[in-house]
């Protein structure tokens, strides 16, 4: 399991519709596991997605983030943690 905190370009009014869009992008290569949101300044809020994906396919890590990263509406990705999930 991944977790990543997206911060978005902007201030953004339609968390869903942002989740929704990084939902079917990693489709086939990840899954979602869980959102939080996280308050981060001025009403600027960042979603810390928690993906699990599997473990021996190489490349899956900048796959995810490269997807990401092309998504309108993102700004950055940073990669909180990784770790193994029994």
């Amino acid at each position: 399991m991944v977790s990543l905190k997206i911060f978005p370009s902007d201030i953004i009014a339609d968390m869903n519709g942002l989740k929704q869009a990084i939902t079917r992008s990693l489709e086939g290569i990840a899954t979602i596991y869980k959102f939080d949101e996280e308050p981060v300044a001025f009403g600027l809020v960042a979603l810390v997605v928690h993906i699990m994906m599997p473990e021996e396919a190489s490349g899956v890590m900048d796959e995810v983030e490269q997807r990401l990263k092309s998504i309108n509406g993102i700004g950055e990705v940073e990669v909180l943690v990784s770790r193994r999930i029994a």
